[in-house]
């Protein structure tokens, strides 16, 4: 088998709708990341009153987007593009910006409804993009994203409620 060039990728999509597509994951990959790690120094630095329910519900939200990180990674592979995975390319593709310092509770909380609702604005905003290329695995993972980020939204926006 030495010598013997792969053949291209040929799975029904282009290779401009599959780039255009790879354009829109490395955006979400990014804001998922992103929102991953933030979540993840909230759940190490929170404290107060509130601090054993925010603790675990942090650590639950932060293993959940953990293991999204691979399904968006390995789709990106699978559509034949190297998937990012540095901080000064997340940087750069994020629409989420990070948190300086330590935040209060609440604010901690407000942070993170506003970065769980960036990253669903990514993921919904890719959906033409996926829905004309007629790319059903990358439509499929978008909604199951879309799922988390915007119910986990509504529970943590449901804790600044009186």
């Amino acid at each position: 088998m030495a010598g013997k060039k792969i053949k291209e990728i040929d799975i029904g999509l282009s290779a401009t709708e599959r780039a255009d597509i790879v354009k829109g994951l490395s955006g979400l990959l990014a804001d998922s990341y992103t929102l991953y790690l933030m979540t993840h120094n909230f759940h190490w630095n929170v404290k107060g009153p509130q601090f054993n329910s925010l603790h675990q519900m942090f650590m639950l939200q932060y293993t959940e987007q953990w293991n999204a990180l691979d399904m968006i990674a390995e789709r990106i592979r699978a559509l034949g593009h190297p998937a990012p995975g540095t901080y000064k390319e997340f940087v750069k593709l994020a629409s989420i910006k990070e948190v300086e310092g330590v935040p209060k509770a609440d604010d901690m909380v407000r942070h993170l409804v506003a970065a769980q609702e960036a990253t669903a604005r990514t993921a919904r905003k890719l959906f033409p993009v996926v829905s004309a290329a007629d790319d059903q695995p990358t439509a499929d993972l978008l909604t199951q994203r879309l799922e988390v980020h915007e119910k986990t939204a509504w529970m943590l926006r449901s804790l600044l409620e009186e």
